[in-house]
């Protein structure tokens, strides 16, 4: 009988020969404690013996492959802790000379080792070929045509030849193993079964098999995934209940909240705009709650769509919050809102239960409440929210916490959705859903826009809505890249003569105090530099995360006015801050940002009528991976095409780490790299979960998926 992978779960490694006391301890330092933990340890990448180069068949400048032995190993010890080791690696045919920059383990790695494995570019050097920091694998005296490689652990003492007998000795002992999958998903998406994809990818006899192994294995990691999720979504469809909201500015001549706010507008939507408010309207009318992804490039018009779904839910006669991660994001979005809702009124209105605001028309109010609130100011907002008497909250983490309580929260919109976890995202509407028995709608945004295949993975229980227009009138952003010295003879000019010209500048630094391990930009040194230096006679502020609130929201708020030049400013300047007067930024030492770091900065430029500017500054080599970053960004200011560039570059894994649930299991898929599984795998989910969400059908998947997540999670997914 064929053995699921659910059961070898249940079996402890130390049932293999040679898996003493010692050994296990050193497979559960790289999580292998089960025979299902080391039948899934996959081989990191595999050696191909029939296609492996000798020494002297060696390319200079092409990716190769060569075995061979250590003759010798020498480490040179430099100032400043560097570490320098020098090896040679010999065949029959030459030898190799191989050098690792800090990497001291190396010595005691190589030391008198044969069978080595060496994978790297070698170039010429001293007439003699050299490969610098290759890749190094320990194979032992293995035999066949494909060599696996096992991730190492050297401080667990493991070689990737004790991994291999132990697997083969595992995949003996296992027998044949299950196929949960139907038929139809081998067919539709032309996939091997699992027993041959399991033997294939760790004793493969060609190439071949190994891809088509992991493309099998791969797309089980990505669909165990996505089954959590569609089956989340499908139940909290079906057994939760929502708010049928007043949508009415699309009933026409029935004039509202929402209609009012649309006509005062004094522009035109996009395309998008109108899009995404149906797509939310169409949400909020329905009794199922609202969970939806609204991802939006820089100055994309976010905040007026989420701004006009909160106030459907205030014209329904219910409550809205708007949660931001900082209190500057959090007192810009009050005096925004405020300016736009301040001659608006509320009605009361009755539902099946009567009055839900037992107050006569009245102005529409708006209240924030942050770590900066006063108790006595605190202490009012939290009796008249209870009362009814507030339409909108906007706050920041301090909604979270114990005694806020809503009358009756109707929409929860998160800004920036990636600085809050999951379980902080969830918190208001779990308390509101105990409270009244109903959940809010809910709404979470990021400027951040995220590339299809990850969305579909990190935020696949969630609808997507997409603004991928740009409202007429934004100022295009000029971006370039220059070293300090460019910026010396240049840059700081530029910045004068816009002061001269009434417009406002922004310096980012990476740092607040100048660190010794980091040469590094900081923004204490260089607010002092500039105010002696370059910039002198100008007037200009300091900002920084170590600053309590209150000091960055006075620097902030006279920046706003105009009574600030130039605003010197780590990262915390990075999302929310809308000063239409500042044209030019300059980002100090940016190869020390990532891709969506960098455009979000560049995006606090360009909000006014003036030609902006971004200058990024940096002297890193023109061929490091930072350097790639930086032109990116310099080449395009189209938010989704850089997310693709960053996926590509950086990986998923910071995305990732914004889910709980499955990630740990995506061991051999990759978002970057096997986009076209992702979809293949949700559209599996989709028809296989269909209206189930306890998967009642799949009693082997539902195994796997318990597996996964525990107990006690899939009891309350399954059958909660």
């Amino acid at each position: 009988m064929a053995r699921t992978l659910h059961s070898l779960s249940a079996i402890e490694v130390g049932v293999l020969k040679g898996v003493g006391a010692k050994m296990a301890v050193a497979l559960e330092k790289v999580g292998v404690r089960s025979i299902f933990d080391l039948v899934t340890y996959y081989p990191r990448r595999h050696v191909d013996r029939t296609n492996e180069a000798t020494i002297d068949e060696v390319v200079p400048g092409v990716e190769t492959v060569v075995l061979g032995k250590i003759t010798r190993v020498t480490t040179r010890r430099l100032r400043g802790g560097r570490v320098i080791v020098n090896a040679t690696l010999a065949d029959d045919t030459g030898y190799l000379d191989l050098v690792f920059f800090n990497q001291p383990y190396r010595e005691r790695q190589l030391q008198g080792a044969n069978d080595v494995a060496v994978f790297g570019k070698a170039e010429e050097y001293r007439g003699r070929f050299q490969m610098t920091n290759p890749i190094v694998d320990l194979v032992g005296a293995t035999t066949g045509k494909i060599v696996p490689i096992y991730p190492q652990s050297q401080m667990a003492g493991l070689l990737t030849r004790d991994i291999a007998k132990f697997v083969a000795e595992a995949l003996d002992r296992a027998g044949e193993i299950f196929d949960p999958l139907p038929p139809w998903v081998l067919s539709q998406f032309s996939l091997i079964p699992r027993d041959r994809a399991i033997k294939g990818i760790h004793q493969p006899e060609t190439m071949l098999e190994v891809k088509v192994a992991r493309k099998r294995l791969a797309f089980d990691e990505l669909l165990r995934l996505q089954l959590l999720l569609v089956a989340e979504k499908v139940k909290r469809e079906q057994t939760s209940k929502g708010i049928s909201h007043d949508v009415s500015p699309f009933q026409i001549g029935n004039a509202t909240l929402t209609s009012d706010f649309l006509d005062q507008i004094p522009f035109t939507l996009t395309t998008a705009q109108r899009k995404v408010i149906s797509e939310i309207a169409s949400d909020m009318s329905s009794p199922i709650p609202m969970h939806r992804l609204l991802q939006g490039d820089v100055g994309s018009g976010k905040t007026l769509v989420a701004l006009t779904s909160m106030l459907m839910a205030v014209q329904s006669g219910y409550q809205a919050a708007l949660l931001a991660p900082t209190t500057v994001l959090a007192e810009q979005h009050l005096l925004s809102i405020k300016a736009q809702l301040g001659n608006f009124r509320v009605e009361a209105k009755n539902d099946q239960d009567g009055m839900l605001f037992p107050i006569e028309n009245r102005p529409l109010r708006v209240e924030a409440l942050t770590g900066q609130t006063t108790a006595a100011r605190r202490k009012l907002i939290l009796k008249d929210l209870r009362d009814g008497a507030i339409d909108i909250l906007i706050g920041t983490h301090a909604l979270l916490v114990e005694g806020v309580e809503f009358q009756g929260l109707g929409a929860l919109v998160v800004d920036e959705q990636h600085r809050f976890g999951v379980e902080q995202r969830s918190l208001l509407r779990e308390r509101e859903k105990i409270n009244s028995g109903v959940e809010p709608d809910l709404l979470v945004m990021t400027a951040t826009p995220i590339p299809r295949s990850a969305a579909m993975t990190v935020f696949g229980d969630l609808d997507v809505s997409i603004l991928d227009e740009l409202p007429p009138g934004r100022t295009p952003i000029d971006t370039v890249w220059l070293n300090h010295e460019e910026l010396e003879e240049a840059g700081w000019s530029e910045v004068t003569g816009r002061i001269r010209n009434l417009e406002q500048a922004y310096v980012v630094c990476p740092l607040v105090e100048e660190s010794e391990k980091l040469n590094t930009a900081s923004a204490n040194l260089v607010y002092e530099r500039l105010s002696v230096g370059p910039l002198s006679g100008l007037r200009l502020g300091l900002v920084h995360g170590q600053m309590n609130d209150k000091q960055k929201n006075e620097t902030m708020e006279g920046f706003r006015r105009g009574l600030i030049d130039v605003l010197v400013a780590t990262t915390v300047i990075e999302v929310g801050v809308d000063v239409p007067n500042a044209s030019i930024i300059i980002i100090l030492d940016a190869d020390r940002f990532g891709i969506a770091q960098l455009h979000q900065l560049r995006g606090r430029v360009g909000r006014g009528t003036k030609p902006s500017r971004c200058i990024l500054v940096s002297s890193v080599e023109s061929d490091s991976p930072a350097a790639e970053r930086l032109r990116a960004v310099a080449e395009s200011t189209d938010g989704f095409k850089l997310a693709e560039r960053d996926l590509d570059l950086r990986g998923a894994g910071e995305l990732m780490g914004t889910r709980q649930k499955g990630t740990t299991d995506l061991k051999l898929a990759s978002i970057t790299r096997d986009k076209q599984l992702v979809f293949a795998a949700r559209n599996a989910a989709v028809k296989i979960v269909d209206r189930d969400y306890a998967m009642g059908s799949f009693p082997y998947l539902v195994n796997e998926l318990t597996a996964l997540i525990g107990e006690e999670e899939a009891a309350n997914l399954f059958r909660g």
